[in-house]
């Protein structure tokens, strides 16, 4: 069976790897032009991959581009895996398959369709998610599901690095026992019932500006859920310094501090500690944007800027 494989991000490098020890090499790799990395936060470059299984590989800034269909159309592709790319792939792409177009999402479709999946599981305080492998169609994540496989979040701990390791992990492992599936002539095709869909909006990085007037426990999962391979979670300092911060905790002592929402209450070694908005507080223990702890600031509670 000849495939193309699509990509750009991390889960792609991994998925693709992942093929190619399988002995499921594709045909064709096509992957962004390096110069245009600042798409995804979370680029890969899959170049050294394909040169390590000598797999032609094809960059392309638009995976509908007419030189880039036309390289695919050369490969004769029965099947096109689109694993890590944030473009929609329209009717000319899809038609060059002779099975179809497998697409992945980091959700237990229906539920969760559309984009910023990740931080918004985080952000729901869901318990349970999972990882779908879909065929490519009209809608956006709306194809029938090809394999799915459940994935636990816990609510009170997950951060958006751990939970995205555990996509990418599930996803390494399905795709090349459902290719060997297709392969030999099993195509599964379970249609989605639209009466469980939920839509994300997609999310930017300013959705990371963090609102001290808000209660800690909410405040403290934002900062889990918009942080790395994401932007990050930020405050400003009375002096305008732009802080990420990039791991925090809810303070063990509800109630010991007592401040203005975003005041600095303490600082011990390289933690401080904030309230919020509702009299609780988070201590913060990593962050980027200072070499030190705050000491004396209290952080900006208007709009971001």
């Amino acid at each position: 069976m000849r495939t193309v494989f699509i990509g750009a991000v991390e889960g792609s490098a991994k998925a693709l790897d992942a093929l190619c020890k399988a002995g499921l090499p594709p045909q064709l790799v096509v992957t962004l032009p390096l110069d245009l990395a600042h798409r995804h936060s979370d680029f890969a470059d899959l170049g050294p991959i394909c040169d390590a299984y000598s797999v032609p590989l094809h960059r392309s800034p638009k995976s509908e581009a007419p030189e880039t269909l036309q390289r695919i159309a050369e490969v004769g592709p029965d099947l096109i895996l689109v694993i890590g790319w944030s473009q929609l792939c329209g009717p000319a792409l899809r038609i060059l398959p002779k099975i179809g177009n497998l697409g992945f999402h980091p959700s237990a479709l229906p539920r969760l369709r559309g984009r910023g999946v990740i931080p918004w599981t985080i952000l729901l305080g869901l318990r349970e998610t999972g990882a779908s492998l879909f065929w490519l169609g009209d809608g956006a994540d709306t194809g029938a599901i090809a394999s799915q496989r459940l994935i636990p979040v816990d609510p009170e701990r997950e951060t958006a690095a751990t939970l995205y390791e555990k996509q990418i992990t599930a996803l390494s492992e399905m795709l090349p026992a459902l290719v060997m599936r297709i392969a030999d002539g099993d195509i599964p095709a379970d249609p989605q019932d639209d009466s469980l869909a939920s839509v994300c909006a997609r999310r930017r990085a300013t959705d990371g500006y963090i609102d001290w007037s808000r209660p800690a426990e909410e405040i403290e999962r934002l900062i889990r859920a918009a942080g790395p391979p994401y932007p990050g979670a930020f405050t400003h300092n009375e002096d305008g310094t732009r802080l990420v911060l990039t791991n925090a905790r809810k303070h063990p002592r509800e109630g010991y501090f007592i401040g203005l929402p975003g005041q600095i209450q303490a600082v011990e070694g390289n933690t401080f500690t904030v309230a919020c908005g509702d009299t609780k507080s988070i201590d913060i223990t990593s962050w980027e944007g200072a070499p030190a702890p705050p000491r004396v600031h209290t952080f900006l509670a208007g709009a971001p800027k």
